[in-house]
């Protein structure tokens, strides 16, 4: 197995989840095998634990992932690393785990990627302080791009460090639109967004306004490189390299 090569031109390409195309999502091993090729990025999602640890795992649950189905903040950090996580083929496997976000930041670390970190759900001010400590005792925020859904998560990084990276996600609903490009520039963030809605001209639109795109989850080549003619920074994708 291995990744589907594309031309990328000027685009960034970043691994979703790690190289989620070929091991499991938000794995350890996923993070390596996107640390051993040259992808720019590796993005992954955080949660907090029951017990204040911070973990990576996409879902608000397991059960998609793991072979019991529990809350992911409703849990402690041992309960969640203790469930045994399917392996691509459906089958156990016994290095498979929920990693700690300390052990996907030292993976990006020592395979000199950077960071696409994803703060899933609301997090107190509190949290994302912490979450900034826990980056910055690996890397510089040169080497991190914060992205969230939630907006409020957004300014809370902002407020703290004002020169850190940061992407607004945004879904399938969104309009590239004038009013989308003031809510960027309130608190200077950049957009990640679903490729489906983006057009030449947002693109061009955004790009005047001084705001960076990132596009997932982009699995088609052909689509990646069309996006990549029409200029976007950041391609995410399961398995194009």
């Amino acid at each position: 197995m291995d990744t589907v090569k594309v031309q990328s031109g000027n685009a960034k390409m970043v691994a979703h989840r790690g190289l989620s195309g070929i091991e499991l999502e938000n794995t350890c091993a996923a993070f390596v095998a996107a640390g051993n090729r040259d992808y720019y990025g590796i993005e992954t999602d955080v949660h907090r634990t029951a017990d204040g640890a911070y973990v990576v795992i996409h879902d608000d649950n397991t059960g998609r992932v793991a072979f019991e189905n529990i809350s992911v903040e409703g849990s402690t950090l041992a309960q969640l690393q203790a469930i045994p996580l399917k392996d691509k083929d459906g089958n156990p496997r016994s290095d498979l785990r929920i990693p700690t976000l300390d052990e996907y930041l030292k993976i990006c670390a020592k395979y000199g990627k950077v960071c696409v970190l994803e703060l899933k759900n609301a997090f107190p001010k509190e949290d994302v302080a912490n979450i900034v400590a826990m980056v910055k005792q690996y890397m510089t925020l040169e080497d991190i791009v914060f992205i969230s859904f939630d907006y409020q998560n957004m300014i809370y990084l902002r407020e703290l460090e004002k020169n850190a990276r940061l992407q607004y996600l945004c879904g399938g609903g969104t309009k590239v639109d004038e009013e989308l490009v003031a809510k960027l520039k309130a608190y200077d963030l950049d957009l990640d967004v679903y490729f489906r809605i983006l057009d030449k001209a947002g693109v061009d639109l955004l790009h005047a306004n001084g705001i960076e795109i990132n596009v997932w989850t982009v699995d088609d080549p052909a689509v990646a490189e069309q996006l990549a003619a029409w200029g976007v920074d950041y391609i995410t994708s399961n398995i194009l390299q």
